[in-house]
């Protein structure tokens, strides 16, 4: 043997967790706290918010640690109470009237870096509004899909939906994208 220790299973941290050890918790916090941060960040408009909703993110999970089935990896069921606390964000700020502004919407990318051309930079300008007019499931669904890369199968998952149901949503997102970023180019036109 090489004397190297074996890095706990995050069902077993999971499993010591539930007995008790808080620094077991602690430790699936550490290992997922970045695609947490990042998902979260993708919706939210300054830091101390982002904070907050990643923090309700790991409350909601440890309260709910107990209902973690472990015939699917930790961090599927914890992308999918992240992905549910940004939806009902976003279903908040729709009942509240609150539009969402550029960089919440393009998921804290914000404006290309300098090096790239000015059509990135307008091509973001408008796809920012656009955005901000669908749906929250739609711009769930195309948020998770085409700015964060998941797969179908990642997106069903992580939402609660099948597959087919996310697929037929975002094929309607997409359409209604295209239908408002026609108008907005009518608009601009006039």
């Amino acid at each position: 043997m090489n004397g190297s220790v074996e890095e706990p299973t995050d069902e077993r941290l999971v499993k010591e967790a539930l007995s008790g050890d808080d620094e077991a918790f602690s430790e699936l916090v550490r290992r997922h706290k970045r695609r947490v941060f990042g998902t979260v960040a993708r919706y939210v408009r300054s830091r101390e918010e982002l904070d907050d909703v990643a923090q309700e993110v790991f409350i909601k999970a440890y309260r709910n640690l107990k209902n973690f089935r472990s015939d699917a990896p930790f961090e599927h069921w914890l992308s999918k109470i992240t992905v549910n606390a940004c939806y009902d964000l976003l279903r908040k700020r729709r009942r509240e009237g609150d539009e969402v502004s550029l960089d919440t919407v393009m998921l804290t990318k914000g404006e290309p870096a300098a090096e790239q051309e000015s059509s990135a930079k307008e091509a973001w300008n408008i796809l920012g509004p656009a955005l901000a007019k669908l749906r929250p499931e739609d711009r769930l669904v195309i948020t998770l899909l085409h700015l964060e890369e998941r797969s179908v199968r990642e997106v069903a998952g992580a939402t609660g939906w099948s597959e087919a149901k996310v697929k037929v949503r975002a094929f309607r997102a997409r359409k209604e994208l295209k239908k408002i970023l026609e108008e907005i180019d009518g608009n601009r036109e006039r």
